[in-house]
């Protein structure tokens, strides 16, 4: 088969929803709301984008379920139905040319910068590496309220992104966040209910699912985002992760994404062997280990750079979808033109700005790369020859009118 063919096929999942073919667009964090974290129409305009691109399936950036717990300014929050009608139009949007458009939600936890938050939680308080710790505070330990207060916030944002006309959620258990460090030893050293085993540590995203499941709809899919490993001595590992598939296999989850990392170890950013390299995908070698333990439709994202990359993964049964997301926002309808027939080569390219500290935690590739979405936001096609620094700049700016705005409302 050509690549075409290989990945125009669709996807049915296990409640019947069909994705229209096997190129998904992973979350990429748009930070495109307001400076108070409402919904804008550029973030409809960006996602009719992609719909018309061609992808399958269309995941947004995260949607934090807490406007006191931000991970960058300008993050979308849903708490309550303030912006529905506007919530609408971004769903209805993003799903015009037949595709799938689940939004993703998230809680920062302890990533949530010092610019944005005063009083970071995490399931314990352990902080940030020294080198980091300018930039992010030590956080607090969440109290059992609190935990189950979060719980029903993801329901909450869940249940409100169905009404808006989403056709799904994904929980953003990866990269970090508060999910990823629930799971994770290094992260959570309760010695309650919510941490200690593997079992324990499990219960906070185990909650977060049945709580949306109970919220929602059967038709309504709900997928997650999960780290192959860290990469942290005594962090959340393979095995482990491999025992979270199956937990949430066996309760039905209808999509697996798998990525790896988090600030500190940022493999979600980029690839390290040359055999990774030469496979295209990162993860592809896990999503096989996940085939042998479960059958569950499973989304392997990051390293993809060709269509014949893209269609052979496919065509092994490792995955079912390949996501990519640094190629969609400069090449936008790059999918159709694979499914047209056209042998595809991805534009992307290393960003840096010569600032270690920032090349090395990949930041300005998150910079550059946002910067790419907001000229889509507004009609405009995205540049693949920007100058990194500028972007470097626009977010250090737009941080610091972030931390006015937060004083300001305090005052």
């Amino acid at each position: 088969m050509t690549a075409a063919n290989t990945l125009n096929q669709p996807l049915t999942l296990a409640n019947g929803i069909r994705i229209p073919n096997r190129i998904a667009k992973p979350a990429m964090s748009e930070t495109m709301g307001t400076i108070d974290n409402r919904v804008t129409p550029e973030l409809a305009t960006l996602y009719e984008t992609w719909s018309r691109g061609g992808a399958g399936l269309l995941i947004t950036g995260n949607v934090m379920v807490d406007r006191r717990h931000l991970g960058e300014p300008k993050n979308v929050v849903l708490e309550d139905d303030r912006d529905m009608e506007r919530l609408k139009r971004w769903a209805a949007a993003g799903s015009r040319h037949g595709n799938q458009h689940w939004m993703q939600l998230n809680h920062p936890g302890k990533q949530s910068p010092k610019m944005l938050n005063s009083d970071p939680v995490s399931p314990s308080a352990v902080p940030f590496r020294k080198e980091m710790q300018s930039m992010f505070g030590t956080p607090r330990a969440l109290t059992v309220p609190e935990i189950e207060n979060i719980v029903e916030r993801f329901a909450r944002s869940a249940a409100l992104a169905e009404e808006a006309g989403f056709d799904g959620v994904q929980i953003h258990g990866a990269h970090g966040y508060l999910v990823s460090q629930f799971l994770s030893p290094h992260h959570n050293q309760r010695q309650d209910d919510w941490g200690g085993s593997p079992e324990n540590r499990r219960r906070f995203v185990v909650a977060i699912y049945e709580a949306i499941r109970a919220a929602t709809s059967d038709r309504f899919c709900v997928g997650i985002k999960l780290n192959s490993a860290d990469f942290q001595r005594g962090g959340f590992t393979e095995e482990e992760s491999l025992e979270v598939i199956e937990t949430l296999a066996k309760l039905g989850i209808d999509l697996i994404e798998i990525s790896g990392g988090n600030y500190e170890n940022p493999a979600m950013a980029k690839g390290t062997k040359a055999s990774t390299r030469a496979r295209e995908a990162y993860f592809l070698a896990f999503a096989e280990k996940v085939r042998e333990r479960v059958d569950v439709p499973l989304m392997v994202t990051g390293g993809f750079r060709t269509s014949e990359g893209m269609a052979e993964a496919v065509d092994s049964g490792a995955t079912d979808l390949v996501g990519t997301a640094r190629a969609l926002a400069i090449e936008p309808d790059f999918p159709q033109r694979i499914l047209a027939g056209e042998s595809f080569t991805s534009a992307v390219r290393p960003i840096k700005t010569g600032i270690k500290l920032v090349d090395r935690l990949a930041l300005m590739e998150v910079a550059w790369y946002t910067r790419q979405l907001a000229r889509m936001g507004k009609g405009k096609p995205p540049r693949q020859h920007d100058r990194g620094v500028l972007s470097l700049v626009e977010v250090i700016a737009v941080m610091s009118s972030r931390g006015a705005w937060t004083r300001l409302r305090a005052s």
